[in-house]
């Protein structure tokens, strides 16, 4: 009996789960079209872009030491452009824009202890042997 009941509720739920259910579910990224892609790689580097439908894009262009320049971003489901621009190096990868999470502030007392501790180093242990 048991079994019967999870099959039949396992129906219920896919026939609720309509193909317009499922689009705004999954955001309606699904059926999304490139409107234009292009990659060019050389011995020197590589350019590469893509746009879709649904106003996702990016493009890149890095050269031979590995170092990589680029962008991307997308609509968010506010409708809002969202848009972020990248360095990747020797240095590590290195996002900016405007929707990056900073971290908060350093409270002042923290950074008076950290600032007491920098100048107050400790005294150096003197390794004793018995």
């Amino acid at each position: 009996m048991f079994k019967f009941v999870t099959i039949l509720a396992l129906l219920g739920v896919a026939a609720a789960l309509s193909p317009a259910t499922l689009s705004r579910i999954s955001g309606g990224d699904v059926h999304a079209d490139v409107v234009s892609r292009s990659e060019d790689v050389r011995a020197d580097g590589f350019d590469a872009s893509l746009q879709t439908t649904n106003g996702i894009q990016q493009s890149a262009s890095g050269d031979v030491h590995g170092n990589i320049h680029g962008s991307f971003g997308w609509i968010s489901p506010e409708g809002e452009h969202v848009d972020i621009k990248y360095v990747a190096d020797e240095n590590g990868y290195q996002p900016q824009g405007a929707w990056i999470p900073t971290p908060p502030p350093i409270p002042e007392a923290i950074a008076r202890a950290v600032a007491w501790l920098q100048s107050h180093p400790p005294a150096p242990e003197h390794n004793r042997h018995y």
